[in-house]
């Protein structure tokens, strides 16, 4: 079973459930804002995927932080950020036992094909 955690109202995020339930995937879905994020998970992601690429720096809930939250973001500050603002973390993401696989494009969908 996959692990996949997203945000309900991400457009890639709908496409990607599209597609999972099309492939006929088993997955668990975590919806971050509803459910939330834990530290924990967040930090095995980031060892994984680096917490650089795990930290959504582009969208409106990064914009909204204060110059404060901005700045010296190291790997525990960005964990504690995404664990604050679960919509700060890019998304979606797919757990497959110590696999992770960020993002949903033609190279993550042939990774998730791969696990099957």
């Amino acid at each position: 079973m996959i692990k996949f955690v997203g945000l309900k109202n991400c457009d890639t995020c709908r496409k990607a459930k599209k597609w999972l339930e099309a492939e006929g995937f088993d997955y668990e879905y975590q919806d971050v804002r509803a459910d939330g994020l834990n530290a924990e998970d967040l930090s095995v992601w980031a060892g994984k995927v680096g917490w650089e690429a795990l930290l959504n720096r582009r969208g409106t809930t990064w914009r909204t932080l204060d110059e404060a939250q901005k700045s010296d973001v190291d790997e525990a500050k960005a964990i504690a950020l995404m664990v604050e603002h679960p919509a700060l973390m890019k998304r979606p993401v797919f757990q497959s036992g110590d696999q992770i696989i960020l993002g949903f494009k033609q190279e993550q969908m042939d990774a998730l094909l791969a696990l099957k």
